[in-house]
């Protein structure tokens, strides 16, 4: 007799580490907590986590992009369009109507996780580098307030 056993994967989770920093100190700390988010997305508070998770993402947007803004950046235009496209790509992905289970929260912090590492790792580095070669004083700290409720009011409606 052939027994089956059910094997049950380890969730999918990545620690912020400090080779992630992008030398801007808000940027960093906003960074942080954005793992900190993707680590506590669980089935059971999935639909509030993700509510979080989503008005941080928003936040941390608007905060990094009017940095950007302020700061003269050459690459602002571009690095919001990678903004915009991660925006897209969670609403195809939340917009699916498939129902929340054990292995589709897996697969949106794999997401997560793969997208904020390799945005950290290249586009925001990039920024953080030309921030400190342009910059002899650290940048004052933004915050966005928001200009509407939910993600993508805010994060299209606040251009």
């Amino acid at each position: 007799m052939k027994e089956t056993l059910e094997v049950k994967k380890a969730p999918y989770v990545i620690e912020w580490r400090d080779g992630f920093k992008i030398g801007v100190a808000q940027v960093d700390q906003e960074h942080r907590h954005l793992f900190t988010l993707v680590r506590a997305l669980n089935l059971a508070s999935v639909d509030q986590t993700v509510e979080e998770l989503l008005d941080y993402v928003v936040t941390h947007f608007s905060n990094e992009q009017e940095l950007m803004e302020k700061s003269g950046y050459p690459a602002f235009e571009q690095h919001l369009k990678l903004h915009e496209e991660f925006a897209a790509q969670v609403a195809d992905f939340l917009g699916s109507g498939i129902e929340w289970s054990e292995e589709r929260v897996q697969e949106l912090r794999r997401f997560l996780n793969k997208w904020l590492i390799g945005h950290i790792m290249t586009h925001d580095l990039r920024f953080g580098k030309w921030q400190a070669s342009h910059s002899a004083v650290e940048s004052p700290v933004v915050q966005a307030a928001p200009a509407a409720r939910g993600f993508f009011a805010r994060l299209f409606g606040a251009r």
